[in-house]
């Protein structure tokens, strides 16, 4: 049988997709609801910062179909987590920032409850809020890493007292501040969950990335044991990080429906959507390089600003994550700061860290280039780092140059020229620019189920989702492969808690943690079908030495016969053969283990952009990326999720932004029409492609996740070649025509 690893097939749940069949959250009005399934609308804060007084909903509650509304006043009864915000919704009447939920209503239709919700008035006392970084400074110290010390202390060579002398002492210093505007999701699939009681056991509909993840969190939430809820997400469209956390809609739909004993759904509209399920926080950044003349850097210093709403979300870290192993250097400072103000919870947004670290690095080591006079190429390649900064740990794998020279020659690098605003094509300035990716291969051990059915199928199951990056096919491809059977004949089980708890679908993490389980959990199959032909009276290899027989594209063989797997199971009368890992296959090398080597995947970008010589108009023309990745699973997953990286790379710097408004705390673009990302005119052919080596080190597998990482650094590869096209440096994002037609 020919692998499928590392092919270019069709993916698996691609039929289903295309024709409507799959199923997303907001899909699941099952038949046996008819007539019970109710529908919830949230009531939204109008204002930034304060407290309720009162509320009128007198009228909501007249309004046709209204089952109950609830308030701060007639509250249901939900608890606080460990994880996600850190607050309850209408367990307090503290408006923390503007959108905060504060009613619910509950109506026969979905359109009955959205009219009713627009009935409900509310009276505040209110404060000033805090909605600018500058009102919240000078903010508090991200703890540091233990795992890159340069987080906690710097790191600075024998003799130098500061990384300010050690710039100062440097023959070429840059210091560039960059800002970036808070960002949002925008993830396709509205954001719905669906709750059904049965007696004292919940079972939830929710498109989510962590399905086990969820369901702890939304048993605290509701007050019930762990073991009493399950929430099913087979189908996500889409998620970011914003599907990471169990937003204030799960519980807010749960105790509804338990209150009025009936299934009910909530599906939040698009504004609310912006406002309610986390945002790429504002964040500003300084960064200070300082090298010799020949472009050997001396000093990095890399400081960071960045927003932490009171009511929670994702502490930013951009430095941390990139600068302290990305370029070799005897002196090394790190310090970054959050910043608390009164808005919406922040929350990952894919390549949290270091989409915005690496668009402030990147752009800073091209301009040093251009005070050196330096390929910029040539510059990273000077300074690629053998181990990490201020230690002596290397890495699994560190293919990066290698993804430098091959880029370069797909792109056409050679032919740039140095010299800014000096390629004219008719209207448009012609630039190109160039910027460096790297993103944690991460990796953890958990359990999966591999199941040999009597009809000659297998089935691997967990927990975790597919939220559009191509697990149903990589788990597939991967079980077909180490069980040595087609791939028509593996069928993959995701994406509900009730299956064993696998990675949430974060960090790049699900193939470089799936992929080694799976194939341990076949080998362990493979050993236990083989001990079941010897033991089973009925089977031709009944007493004989297991060691005797081999196990080959789903046979058993041996003592001159060949017989099925499922051939076996039916011999023994039993209607499966199941395995469930318990974890500890990653393999040799610890993929980052503290006192391993560290695990990253790296890549390099090549963009050409276009500007038009009079109204200023950016558009990107022609982009490369390469990358190591390690072993790749699935070529067509693979190539789209890189090629799906880029783009959200482009959106950031041309288009993506959704400033806080300053008196009101109201994000300006919360709606699909204000808020813009890239669509198909925007984006140009894009060239990806891999370094093909499997990265044993890193786990038995040799693959690493690569989904987030060629969002990284593309942003600053768009910039840079704005820069090469114009003269003009913009470290704002997003790069718009207004900023480059002076």
């Amino acid at each position: 049988m020919t692998t499928p690893l590392g092919s270019d097939v069709p993916r698996v749940d691609g039929r289903l997709k295309v024709t409507g069949a799959a199923r997303y959250s907001a899909d699941h009005s099952e038949d046996h609801w008819a007539g019970r399934l109710a529908y919830a609308h949230v009531v939204l804060s109008t204002v930034a910062r304060g407290s309720v007084r009162s509320m009128n909903v007198d009228a909501a509650r007249g309004a046709p179909g209204v089952l109950a509304v609830y308030t701060p006043f007639e509250p249901l009864r939900i608890y606080s987590a460990s994880r996600g915000e850190t607050y309850a919704p209408l367990q307090d009447r503290d408006v923390r920032f503007r959108g905060q939920v504060i009613g619910l209503v509950v109506a026969e239709t979905i359109e009955q409850a959205r009219e009713a919700a627009a009935l409900v008035s509310a009276e505040y006392d209110t404060v000033p809020a805090r909605t600018t970084l500058a009102a919240g400074m000078p903010g508090e110290p991200v703890e540091g890493d233990a795992e890159f010390p340069a987080q906690a202390a710097p790191v600075l060579a024998p003799g130098v007292a500061s990384i300010d002398d050690a710039l100062r002492a440097s023959a070429v210093t840059v210091d560039i501040t960059v800002t970036q505007l808070p960002q949002s999701h925008v993830a396709m699939e509205p954001h719905s969950t669906t709750a059904v009681w049965q007696n004292d056991h919940l079972t939830v509909y929710s498109g989510c990335q962590g399905p086990a993840n969820y369901a702890n969190t939304l048993a605290e939430r509701v007050g019930v044991s762990r073991d009493n809820v399950r929430v099913i997400s087979p189908f996500v469209g889409g998620g970011f990080g914003s599907r990471v956390p169990t937003w204030g809609d799960g519980p807010l739909a749960a105790v509804a429906a338990r209150a009025l004993g009936r299934p009910v759904k909530l599906t939040l509209t698009r504004e609310q959507a912006f406002v309610l399920t986390g945002h790429r926080p504002l964040i500003e950044q300084r960064v200070r390089l300082g090298a010799s003349r020949d472009g050997v850097l001396n000093a990095v210093s890399h400081q960071c600003w960045s927003e932490m709403p009171v009511a929670g979300g994702w502490n930013e870290a951009p430095a941390g994550e990139t600068t302290t192993v990305l370029y070799r250097t005897p002196n090394l400072a790190i310090e970054e700061r959050l910043v608390p103000m009164d808005t919406p919870a922040t929350w990952a947004m894919r390549a949290p860290n270091e989409a915005p670290g690496m668009f402030a690095l990147e752009t800073a080591m091209d301009e040093l280039a251009v005070a050196l006079g330096m390929d910029p190429v040539e510059l990273r390649l000077r300074n690629d780092a053998t181990t990490v900064p201020g230690s002596d740990r290397g890495w699994t794998s560190r293919r990066l140059a290698e993804c430098y020279r091959v880029g370069a020659e797909r792109f056409g690098w050679a032919d740039r020229n140095p010299v800014p605003g000096s390629r004219i094509d008719g209207e448009w300035l012609v630039g190109h620019g160039t910027a460096t990716a790297i993103y944690p291969a991460n990796r953890s051990d958990v359990p999966v189920r591999l199941t040999l059915r009597d009809d000659g199928t297998a089935v691997v199951s967990t927990s975790t989702p597919d939220i559009g990056t191509g697990t149903y096919t990589m788990a597939s491809i991967v079980a077909s492969d180490a069980l040595g059977i087609p791939l028509d004949r593996v069928v993959a089980e995701l994406g509900d808690s009730a299956l064993p708890a696998g990675t949430a679908a974060v960090g790049s993490r699900a193939a470089g943690t799936l992929a080694p389980m799976i194939q341990d959990a076949a080998r362990t199959l493979i050993g236990e079908i083989t001990a079941l032909a010897v033991r089973t009276q009925r089977s031709p290899f009944h007493g004989l030495d297991p060691a005797s027989l081999t196990y080959r594209e789903g046979r058993v063989e041996g003592n001159g016969r060949a017989v099925t797997f499922a051939e076996i199971i039916d011999m023994a009368d039993l209607p499966h053969l199941e395995v469930t890992t318990e974890g500890g296959a990653g393999g040799p090398g610890g993929g980052g283990a503290p006192e391993g080597p560290v695990a990253h995947g790296f890549g390099a970008h090549f963009c050409e952009v276009r500007v038009n010589r009079f109204t200023g108009e950016p558009r990107v023309s022609r982009f490369t990326t390469v990358v190591d990745v390690g072993q790749v699973i699935s070529a067509r997953t693979a190539r789209s999720q890189l090629v799906g990286g880029v783009v959200f790379g482009i959106g950031a710097a041309l288009l993506e932004t959704n400033p806080i408004e300053e008196d009101s705390g109201r994000f300006a673009g919360a709606n699909l029409a204000d808020y813009l990302v890239a669509v198909n005119a925007d984006i140009p052919p894009i060239d990806v492609s891999w370094i093909d080596y499997a990265d044993t080190a890193f786990s038995s597998a040799g693959a690493r996740g690569l989904g987030e990482l060629a969002t990284v650094g593309s942003s600053a590869a768009v910039g840079n070649a704005v820069f090469n096209a114009t003269g003009i440096r913009i470290r704002d994002l997003p790069i718009t025509l207004d900023k480059l037609i002076t």
